[in-house]
């Protein structure tokens, strides 16, 4: 692991965003998360095939093999992941990535961060892409009161109802309302946001993005249906919708 400055007598938790999808690494993060990514021997991942993926685009200090990672599923407790962050409060520096874009948003890292955050450690967010941000700044919608809210349910009766309920938020609010879908979901998430939101209701939809498949476009759901449907099977997609 990589040994702190002697200023510090803790290390540094660094939050480092990994790319959203198949793209040069220097279009989405920039030299200085690419040096420090390089220097840290020890990452919490929420996916270590990712984790290891995204190692293998910077110039590494050691190894790969030499880097320990540790996966943060669902089964990992608090007492496990303590175990996992313990070196920081030996003066080690520890990497936190999430399986796309930046950890601790829409993403179970959070959990080390409010550990680190209770021993009092420095925690370190470097730039790279958010799919949230990159969307919202896309869509002409408001980008300042805006809500994320992951998945809608999948049950069909339960998500038009959510849905209506969103839309209804969004009026009252002007408030973008964004959320996502499993990738082999996505044109039936598509097609129940134009059956279920009114007409006049402006919906973006963001592919792909920082990718070459890279497509956004915002229009009312009335538009959207004289259009031709969207390629959007299996492709990481966010929905953003705003009221009138």
């Amino acid at each position: 692991m990589t040994t702190p400055s002697s200023s510090s007598a803790r290390g540094t938790l660094h939050l480092m965003p990994v790319g959203l999808g198949l793209a040069p690494i220097e279009q989405w993060l920039p030299a200085a998360a690419q040096a420090q990514a390089g220097l840290l021997s020890c990452y919490i991942a929420e996916n270590a095939k990712t984790a290891r993926a995204f190692l293998k685009l910077v110039a590494l200090a050691r190894p790969l093999q030499e880097i320990t990672i540790h996966e943060l599923s669902p089964r990992v407790d608090d007492a496990q992941l303590q175990s996992w962050l313990q070196p920081l409060r030996a003066g080690l520096d520890i990497g936190l990535v999430s399986e796309a874009g930046c950890p601790a948003v829409a993403d179970p890292g959070a959990r080390a961060v409010t550990i680190a955050h209770n021993w009092g450690v420095t925690v370190k967010p470097w730039v790279g892409p958010s799919s949230i941000l990159l969307g919202l700044m896309a869509s002409g919608l408001d980008g300042q009161r805006f809500v994320f809210h992951g998945y809608a349910p999948v049950d069909a009766t339960d998500r038009s109802r959510q849905l209506q309920v969103w839309e209804q938020t969004s009026s009252k609010q002007k408030q973008t309302q964004l959320l996502i879908e499993t990738p082999y979901r996505n044109l039936a998430m598509f097609s129940s946001l134009l059956e279920h939101l009114k007409g006049n209701t402006r919906l973006c939809v963001a592919r792909s993005l920082t990718t070459n498949d890279e497509w956004i476009r915002t229009l009312t759901v009335t538009q959207w249906k004289s259009q031709p449907k969207p390629e959007l099977d299996k492709h990481p997609t966010l929905f953003l919708f705003q009221a009138v």
